[in-house]
């Protein structure tokens, strides 16, 4: 049985853009309703576990204008600030909610600009440190959507920007607009349509955050590899997923979210495994 330290520190740090956080961050999308719609059951659990994870060393906290709609800026807005200095509030805009469960991608410039002067509002902010453009618009150049952007990043409004759900080459046509920092895709140890995408990061000192970074599926189950690999050490199998994330490279920012302190405490202890190489190559072997 390993005894794992609680501190986001222990997963080192990584910097990107004008950015240096711990790189074991915290996703705030569940800090709402079902659907991620309307309120959350409990606010105030919502808030302690906000409040606990910079406690507990999570410096890179992620967010979006849609989460809720509204309800997870303002939860953190309400719950941390003032900030202290070296608290990054990453977020998001591009979405449009039409209900529990409903999203509808919209990239117009002006609907962009007025996102981000309410997320400033809500996340009681006169900059937002990392901006991230939540979806790219088809029915939008993409020339035009960050083109508002950049001049809000002018303005200085916004330090860095990021993308979210790319690929390489739009990664490309989007960095000869405006100097982009960070990558936010689906990736986990069994869902890896993005591995080219991990690795283009990688190259390119780009931060790389995974959302639904624990989705391991069929590998978590009872049984399987990585389960016995986790009762082996006394990890949780959530734990071994976040941990295998931070070692797949330098450049990776996994945010697992939670509504609850103890989830929270339990995802924050997996900066402390440790896996030998060969354990790591036999959890490779048996993902493939």
């Amino acid at each position: 049985m390993t005894t794992l330290a609680v501190d986001a520190k222990a997963s080192g740090t990584i910097t990107f853009g004008h950015l240096t956080v711990n790189r074991l961050g915290y996703g705030a999308m569940r800090i709402t309703g079902d659907g991620i719609w309307g309120e959350p059951k409990d606010a105030e659990e919502c808030k302690r576990v906000l409040r606990r994870a910079v406690e507990l060393g999570v410096n890179f906290i992620d967010t979006a204008d849609s989460y809720g709609p509204e309800v997870s800026e303002r939860l953190i807005g309400e719950a941390l600030a003032p900030y202290t200095k070296d608290l990054i509030i990453g977020t998001k805009a591009g979405f449009t909610r039409q209900g529990p469960g409903l999203w509808a991608v919209v990239s117009r410039p002006e609907y962009l600009q007025q996102q981000v002067e309410m997320s400033l509002r809500r996340l009681k902010l006169e900059r937002i440190d990392l901006w991230q453009l939540h979806r790219i618009d088809a029915k939008v150049p993409v020339e035009e959507s960050l083109g508002v952007i950049k001049k809000l990043q002018e303005q200085g409004k916004i330090k860095d920007v990021g993308l979210s759900e790319v690929s390489v080459k739009e990664i490309d046509q989007a960095r000869k607009v405006i100097e982009i920092v960070s990558v936010q895709n689906k990736y986990n140890m069994e869902d890896r349509e993005a591995e080219d995408v991990v690795d283009y990061c990688t190259k390119n000192k780009l931060a790389f955050i995974p959302w639904n970074p624990i989705g391991a599926g069929r590998l978590a189950k009872p049984g399987g590899k990585l389960d016995e690999v986790a009762k082996r050490h006394g990890f949780t199998v959530g734990q071994l997923s976040i941990a295998w994330l931070l070692h797949r490279t330098p450049m990776m920012l996994p945010i697992a979210g939670t509504s609850t302190v103890k989830h929270l405490e339990e995802n924050v202890a997996a900066a402390s495994v440790k896996l030998s190489e060969a354990e790591w190559d036999e959890i490779e072997a048996a993902s493939k």
